[in-house]
């Protein structure tokens, strides 16, 4: 008994520029194709929002996060007053 698969893939021809192609090609690993490094590349990272509320900090953490919000907020704002009058 014999098993024979065919693959169909579809595909698309892009115009890019010597420079992207460059760069595509900087990107690509040793046996990697273009499409498995233009994937890996565009490999979606999740929404920012996803992320909120997962990072479980101490209270000395939050505490010294507002210190630090805080103080850059004090000097963005005598910098402006002093900068802009």
């Amino acid at each position: 008994m014999y098993t024979y698969t065919y693959t169909v893939m579809a595909t698309k021809t892009i115009s890019i520029t010597e420079e992207a192609y460059a760069a595509l090609l900087s990107e690509k690993q040793n046996s990697e194709s273009f499409t498995q490094t233009i994937l890996r590349l565009t490999k979606k990272k999740g929404k920012l929002a996803d992320s909120f509320g997962k990072w479980k900090m101490t209270d000395q953490e939050e505490q010294k996060m507002q210190s630090e919000l805080s103080e850059g907020w004090r000097v963005v704002a005598e910098r402006l007053s002093i900068e802009m009058p």
